[in-house]
């Protein structure tokens, strides 16, 4: 593959993760989860299922510790996270979802179906579920991180 096509390629995958990310988003907000950026989907991704210390979640986002803890800060006022004491750590605080996290994480699950049903009206199923597992074999290991 020549280095126009690779870039090529690369432009493509980029512009299908962010539109895709921006759909997610504002499908999120049109049903009626206020105040929700991408970066707090990033985030319940790390906090689901059992929570996560603003230090994981800040390895997670690729995030220096006190950006992660002002964006834990923001969830926590907005009704989408909060602090527990953390169960084997005195020392530490444990960031959970709340209801209202969950329900904007279902709603997002929701808005990302609609979409790959898109994309498989206009490729086909079987051209989909290949799609995914190609992209699975090359995706990187490890966290997804926001491109801010």
């Amino acid at each position: 593959m020549q280095n126009s096509e690779a870039m090529a390629l690369s432009a493509t995958l980029l512009a299908v993760a962010g539109g895709l990310t921006q759909r997610i988003n504002e499908g999120v907000i049109a049903r009626g989860f206020e105040g929700v950026r991408p970066a707090h989907g990033f985030a319940f991704a790390r906090l689901a299922p059992d929570g996560a210390t603003v230090t994981d979640l800040a390895v997670h986002l690729g995030v220096t510790k006190q950006a992660a803890s002002q964006l834990v800060d923001e969830m926590v006022r907005k009704g989408y996270a909060e602090r527990r004491p953390h169960p084997r750590d005195a020392r530490a605080r444990l960031v959970v979802m709340t209801e209202l996290g969950w329900s904007c994480t279902r709603a997002a699950e929701e808005v990302a179906a609609e979409a790959v049903r898109e994309w498989a009206d206009l490729l086909g199923e079987r051209e989909v579920r290949t799609l995914a597992e190609q992209l699975l074999r090359i995706a990187p290991r490890g966290p997804v991180r926001p491109a801010w």
